[in-house]
């Protein structure tokens, strides 16, 4: 089942395509109006060109914001894995430092028997 925030996620993406639909729609609109044979409206232009630049910025922060929140998110963060590894790591150490340690005992035993 995915998690709310996965929803919400896809969510906004679906609406930046919805939103990046519009924009081409607003050019196709703009290239209709430069290609009317009667000339192009100038008002019309710039309430196209207008909008298209404010949904264009919409579209890059929503992305953005899109982009940080994927990287923020750490599916194995709560995992132990690491922590097990170190642990057994260092066990792993402290055996060996006492086999030396062990070894060190048994010469100096030996060495104080011969004396």
């Amino acid at each position: 089942m995915d998690s709310p925030t996965q929803n919400t996620s896809l969510q906004r993406l679906q609406n930046v395509e919805k939103r990046i639909v519009r924009v081409l729609e607003l050019a196709g609109g703009v290239m209709d109006e430069l290609a009317n044979p009667t000339g192009p409206r100038k008002e019309f232009i710039n309430n196209h060109c207008r909008e298209f630049m404010k949904m264009i910025k919409d579209i890059q922060v929503t992305l953005r914001d899109e982009i940080k929140s994927a990287c923020e998110y750490r599916p194995f963060e709560k995992c132990d894995y690491s922590s097990r590894i170190s642990n057994e790591i260092c066990c792993k150490k402290l055996e060996y430092v006492l086999s030396q340690l062990d070894a060190m005992k048994q010469t100096i035993d030996e060495y104080q028997a011969t004396i």
